[in-house]
């Protein structure tokens, strides 16, 4: 039922896990998490979201290639990621990208639309604006001084929703106790790549039905980026969960039900 893989990639992998047994493939691209930990041998609890999606679909969640040079952008890493797809014989796919992750789908959109039937963008903006590039600066220089308990406690309150955070914000330190990471060089090159990101000159050739998901609070994108990506996709769809934040996919209930309907959806 589940898999825990690996793809070569140019000279280096990439690690993803895959689960179900349908015909139709849904690919998920994680957002910046991805950069302190890798979806590595998780096979079978990631597999618990996705388990709606068994019987029709073959799920693939891919965390970005291990070995990441200095300037890597965005752009590049959905080129690695077609190539990915391409060697596992992925020829089409459902796409859902979370925040970083739904900045590379959309790329991926772009430049391989042969590969993408339907597009999930969640959480996810298209461009490093303001408030986007305040809080990732602001975790940089968390992790260039490897403040972590500061890095994973400032990430949970800019992503979780405030009744979330103070409820589970005793949680926070005491997973940063058990997730620092040998060193911060991947989750540096994810981050600076979202800061030099900007797709809004060319979201208009996106032309596979898209569903954009965002939340009314969010802190990390602010409120007016689903906005943007809506007004410039032209076969595309907004949802937003009133009052929550950047973790929707966390805290809204029916977050997997809502993309399965829309994949779903002739």
């Amino acid at each position: 039922m589940w898999k825990n893989g690996c793809a070569a990639v140019g000279d280096t992998e990439m690690f993803y896990v895959s689960f179900g047994r349908g015909r139709k493939n849904l690919v998920v691209l994680p957002g910046l998490s991805d950069g302190l930990a890798t979806v590595k041998g998780k096979a079978a609890i990631l597999s618990v979201s996705y388990r709606r999606f068994f019987s029709d679909y073959t799920v693939y969640l891919f965390s970005r290639k291990n070995r990441m040079p200095e300037g890597y952008s965005i752009r590049e890493m959905a080129r690695d990621q077609a190539t990915v797809l391409k060697s596992l014989g992925i020829e089409r796919a459902y796409v859902l990208g979370v925040s970083l992750g739904g900045m590379i789908a959309q790329y991926l959109a772009i430049d391989y639309p042969e590969l993408v039937e339907k597009l999930i963008l969640a959480v996810t903006a298209p461009n490093a604006n303001p408030i986007v590039t305040a809080a990732v600066s602001g975790w940089i220089g968390m992790a260039e001084r490897g403040e972590h308990t500061a890095l994973i406690v400032d990430t949970a309150e800019k992503t979780y929703s405030e009744a979330y955070f103070q409820k589970s914000r005793k949680l926070f330190p005491l997973l940063a106790a058990i997730t620092r990471p040998k060193s911060y060089e991947r989750f540096l090159r994810n981050a600076q790549a979202i800061l030099r990101f900007d797709s809004r000159g060319e979201l208009a050739r996106i032309a596979c039905p898209t569903l954009i998901i965002a939340g009314s609070s969010d802190r990390t994108l602010g409120k007016d980026a689903c906005f943007a990506l809506k007004a410039a996709i032209s076969d595309s769809a907004l949802f937003i969960y009133d009052g929550l934040g950047h973790a929707v996919y966390e805290e809204a209930k029916d977050f997997y039900d809502r993309v399965l309907a829309f994949c779903n959806q002739e």
